[in-house]
């Protein structure tokens, strides 16, 4: 052959192999066609549709309804109609919160000053979801209705049946509501007719007391303002904007908001104000893609539909709530800087630390520093760690120290070692303090002094409220991560004091009921006692939160597994024990006390119960845990509106899914290891920070093994997951 020919054929080969390549590249990159954003929608997951960037501050969305549990996101997919798409959302939590700033558009000149009722009724075929843009269509509106985001910009285009004159209702009283409301209690805003410009700030009262600032900006003058009469209790305006789009049909609006003031949401419109519609839309899916192809599976349709759109979940929230000027309204409204730029909100820690941030560890290690950072800024402003927090202002939801954990595990994994890393000592200081020093500003109801827990080393239930098991055995969880923390620091008294301070639970154990059970602080148990009955703030007296003894009694189990096995008998015995647990049937599903999703007494729809399969790992038939995996996993997770049973909980459900996908999981979330299950995929391939890319796949024996070498089920280190090839786990079914 001649040297002419071989060239040919080398530069033929070269091409095909390209080709090919760029084909598979081009498979792996579009994921986001797999994620559906209606998953969770309808039912008790309450997830928003809304347009979002990955952690986004904005998340222009549609609010069927402005109060009630079921409208915590705002949205049910089966709702019969619209209010209007307002700005900023929270996904799959329990509370409502948000919803600032709505809109609602509507061709030609159908509403005037006396005007009520401004809602539609959507056409559902034509609504639709991808990461980053929303779609609907308002038939008797007369308009299409699209949404896209930026990280601090929304962005909306409407296009209308008809040209010439159309409406904008404005509503800044509206948003989702926690009680009955009025939420605004005092508030502010001027329109600019010529510039298009609608600029405020308002005050509100509802799951916390926030203020958040404004600018809405349209694309084309305003023809004429109508101020609405208010309505009892309101504060804040309502408008409706009149356009003359001449012989166009289509309206453009940006929306930003700032925690600050109205100068910091100008600011944020102007880094993103001149992009085009469907560049912020093309932008918010590459952001997607990006994020999403750090997993990948190889399943089919119906399950890469599942997993991709709980993976895209996963990563909602936390929201970084920093303005472009690395301002924002800390926990107490005082304005500071955001440490590296950055401050997380939505920090639903109770749920998270269990399965969110260690996922985030693996996932996007480069936003983990700041996670913590914001906790430290939390801390420096607050006293104490935060708890649950929403627009940065601390809710007190949920019991025990969650963020304790979360700041262990970033030790473990070597976080404060980083170059962008934290202070180790500051950490601890923060966690020592936010586990001994009085809290007299926080509410009546939540955690506000230690005492009766350093004098007995447990809650006695006639020394609180309620929900002392619960309150107990949270507590121990984030002792041990102070203790882990403090060992890696070189302090050995501080390790050895609350290390002593996380075995308070033993003090609770039951050996009659093999039961967690409440005791006054005259060592007398709680009668009557029930472990079948769940119990929270929504039904009590009782010592258990939104769970029953049968949950909660393995919750030690998150931070010492060993220590409750031997206190159970042994392996052998806590066999028989999670056996009667998985069998023994519940009274019933009760979706406001965590009863949902239920296996005998566990319960999936709620984060106590989702690390129990995963102790099989300790007994003697480990085989039982990753069987009750798969049977989770197809039971719980659907590909259509009601795919999601119980809140999730900004991303905890979905988490449990992707990270039980890959064959392991963070039974204790502080440690740096994981738990292996099996893998529910033929194949996954997780890429890590430096590019480099790790094989999961079921193995051809039992156990878990790692480029040959074989690894404890109960202790598989993060630090191996970052260096190894090839991890099988479990044999393929």
């Amino acid at each position: 052959m001649s040297r002419a020919n071989w060239s040919r054929l080398w530069v033929g080969c070269l091409l095909i192999l390209v080709g090919a390549a760029s084909a598979a590249a081009a498979g792996r990159g579009d994921l986001t066609r797999h994620v559906d954003p209606f998953i969770g929608t309808d039912g008790t997951g309450h997830v928003t549709p809304a347009a979002m960037v990955p952690f986004g501050m904005v998340a222009p969305g549609p609010d069927n309804a402005d109060r009630g549990w079921s409208y915590s996101s705002g949205y049910q997919f089966r709702a019969p109609r619209v209010l209007g798409f307002s700005n900023t959302h929270i996904s799959g939590a329990g509370i409502p919160e948000l919803g600032d700033v709505l809109l609602m558009p509507a061709a030609g000149t159908r509403w005037d000053a006396q005007s009520t009722d401004f809602s539609a009724v959507p056409d559902k075929k034509t609504e639709s979801a991808r990461p980053g843009v929303y779609r609907v269509t308002l038939p008797g509106h007369g308009v299409r209705v699209e949404l896209t985001a930026t990280q601090r910009v929304a962005v909306h285009r409407y296009t209308f049946t008809q040209a010439g004159s159309v409406q904008v209702l404005v509503d800044l009283q509206h948003g989702l509501l926690f009680g009955e409301g009025p939420r605004v209690t005092q508030a502010t805003s001027s329109v600019d007719a010529a510039r298009g410009e609608l600029t405020g700030t308002t005050h509100a009262k509802n799951w916390v007391e926030r203020e958040a600032s404004f600018i809405v900006r349209f694309d084309r003058p305003i023809a004429q303002v109508t101020t609405l009469p208010p309505r009892e209790g309101e504060r804040a305006a309502r408008y409706v904007l009149e356009f003359d789009l001449g012989t166009g049909r289509v309206l453009h609006a940006r929306v930003a908001l700032s925690t600050v003031d109205v100068d910091g949401a100008r600011r944020n419109l102007a880094v993103d104000e001149a992009r085009p519609f469907d560049t912020v839309r093309a932008a918010a899916d590459a952001q997607w893609q990006r994020l999403l192809s750090r997993i990948e599976i190889d399943a089919n349709a119906r399950f890469k539909k599942i997993f991709y759109s709980a993976l895209y979940r996963t990563l909602l929230h936390p929201s970084d709530i920093a303005d472009a000027d690395g301002r924002v309204r800390g926990p107490t409204g005082q304005v500071m800087a955001a440490p590296g730029g950055v401050y997380y909100s939505t920090l639903s820690l109770w749920d998270t630390f269990r399965g969110v941030h260690p996922l985030f560890t693996l996932l996007v290690p480069e936003r983990v520093p700041g996670f913590v950072q914001t906790m430290l800024a939390h801390h420096r402003a607050q006293g104490y760690l935060p708890l649950w927090t929403a627009w940065g202002r601390e809710t007190h939801t949920m019991i025990g120290n969650p963020a304790l954990p979360v700041m262990a595990d970033a030790v473990a994994k070597g976080f404060h070692r980083q170059g962008t890393g934290f202070d180790l000592n500051a950490a601890l200081q923060a966690m020592v303090e936010t586990s001994t020093l009085p809290r007299p500003n926080a509410p009546a109801w939540a955690q506000r002094d230690w005492s009766a827990y350093e004098q007995f080393g447990f809650i006695p239930l006639d020394r609180i409220g309620n929900e002392s098991v619960s309150k107990t055995l949270e507590l121990g969880i984030g002792d041990d991560a102070v203790a882990r923390v403090a060992r890696a620091a070189g302090q050995p008294a501080v390790a050895e004091r609350f290390a002593r301070r996380a075995q308070g639970w033993r003090q609770l154990w039951d050996a009659q009921t093999m039961m967690m059970r409440g005791k006054d602080s005259a060592g007398h148990w709680r009668e009557p006692f029930d472990p079948l009955v769940p119990t929270s703030p929504m039904n009590n007296p009782g010592d258990y939160t939104e769970a029953n003894a049968w949950q909660y009694t393995l919750t030690p189990a998150l931070h010492d597994p060993a220590g409750l096995v031997a206190q159970m008998g042994g392996p052998a015995a806590f066999e028989a024990w999670l056996d009667r647990f998985f069998s023994v049937q519940a009274p019933g599903a009760n979706k406001h006390l965590g009863q949902e999703a239920l296996i005998g007494q566990y319960a999936h729809g709620n984060e106590p119960s989702h690390h129990i399969a995963y102790l099989y790992a300790w007994t003697p038939a480990p085989e039982k845990g990753p069987a009750l995996i798969r049977r989770i996993a197809r039971s719980f997770y659907g590909s259509g509106p009601d795919g999601i049973t119980g809140n999730d909980d900004c991303g905890q459900m979905s988490a449990w899914l992707v990270l039980s996908t890959l064959g392991f999981y963070p039974v204790v979330p502080a440690s740096g290891e994981y738990v292996a299950g099996a893998t529910l995929v033929r194949r996954a391939w997780l890429t890590r920070a430096d590019g480099t890319r790790l094989l999961i796949e079921p193995g051809q024996r039992p156990g878990v093994w790692l480029d040959g070498r074989r690894l404890p089920a109960t202790a598989v280190p993060h630090a191996v997951l970052l260096q190894g090839r090839r991890l099988q786990v479990g044999p393929a079914r």
